[in-house]
């Protein structure tokens, strides 16, 4: 995916009175910060090069993860079109653009919560020639975690509960869904990460919402006390500025990600053959296997032979992350190691 081209031109145009020195050396130490144990005793961004640095190399990875959570929130419940927005932690605003880009019809309120003033800043002056009016007219209002969260049809809490204490965690998302008609919690696709993300879903089914993805059931996830672990992946071209900060050669680099969305709205309750791909499909010749979480809360392997037909082609056009609605026989049932 490339990122809008407003949202592009916007970063480039945020970073271009900057040193390349500057940007570089902050993401160094930005980097060396987020892979280090335990949580923040403050905020980790601290002035105006570190926010410019952190949206230039983060923000389209965040953007893609929060991108591909809701689409496949929207693909599952027919009635999710939101008209407002509270983007939790969302500094300078990736899951903003993320939801205005998958419900930008709907979408007029944006409200976007964080600590750091200097993010706050930055995301006001990424969005002010934003396509959407929803993003141009938004509110960015500083905010200390856990806080109250206002209500809204949708709320996102993207890559922020690693920040917190395990108690502000569930604080937080507690604080988030309380008043939200559907609520979208996104971190690092990590073994960590799930976990982080499980215990939310835990919350959140807890408090009476129904789980909309990726999951096709509320039921406990299958691969807990396994070496598994359920992530996604997002694909996501690199400007050449992102390549630089990043260090990186490739053109394109692979966001993992965990997630769940949780709602109050209708869910329809899935038919018996759907579920959804939990790793890339491993293609062989003449067949396709997939590993599949499956709507009566199990995981099974799943093989599709070219004399299927139609329904091999649509095999090998399936990709991580995506629903599987065609019936196939499970070949065998139990966990499997990550193929991510």
């Amino acid at each position: 995916m490339d990122l809008p081209t407003d949202l592009a031109a916007a970063l480039d145009a945020a970073t271009a009175d900057l040193p390349l020195r500057e940007l570089e050396a902050s993401v160094d130490r930005l980097i060396a910060r987020y892979r280090a144990p335990g949580h923040a005793d403050r905020p980790i961004l601290a002035g105006r090069v570190d926010a410019a640095a952190y949206a230039a190399y983060r923000m389209p990875a965040t953007w893609g993860a929060v991108r591909g959570a809701l689409a496949a929130a929207g693909a599952r419940v027919a009635g999710l079109a939101p008209t407002s927005l509270v983007d939790v932690g969302g500094g300078s605003g990736a899951a903003a653009w993320a939801a205005a880009g998958v419900f930008g019809a709907s979408l007029r309120d944006v409200t976007v919560l964080d600590q750091v003033p200097e993010a706050l800043e930055l995301g006001r002056r990424l969005a002010r020639d934003a396509f959407a009016g929803a993003l141009r007219h938004a509110e960015w209002r500083q905010v200390r975690f856990p806080a109250g969260v206002p209500a809204a049809d949708l709320v996102t809490v993207s890559y922020v509960l690693s920040e917190l204490a395990p108690d502000a965690q569930e604080a937080l998302v507690r604080a988030s869904a309380a008043g939200a008609e559907t609520i979208a919690v996104i971190e690092p696709g990590t073994p960590d990460g799930y976990q982080r993300i499980m215990a939310a879903r835990d919350v959140l089914v807890g408090m009476g919402l129904r789980v909309a993805a990726p999951c096709p059931h509320s039921d406990a996830c299958p691969l807990l006390g396994t070496r598994d672990w359920c992530h996604f992946a997002s694909r996501i071209h690199r400007s050449p500025l992102h390549r630089r900060l990043k260090g990186a050669d490739l053109g394109h680099e692979d966001e993992k990600y965990a997630y769940v969305v949780a709602t109050r709205l209708p869910v329809p309750a899935p038919t018996a053959s759907q579920a959804r791909i939990l790793r890339h499909p491993q293609i062989r010749k003449g067949l396709v296997m997939m590993q599949l979480c499956q709507p009566d809360g199990t995981v099974a392997q799943t093989l599709v032979s070219k004399r299927q037909g139609d329904t091999y082609r649509a095999a090998r056009d399936a990709d991580w992350g995506d629903e599987w609605g065609a019936a196939q026989p499970a070949m065998s049932e139990g966990p499997q190691a990550s193929a991510g």
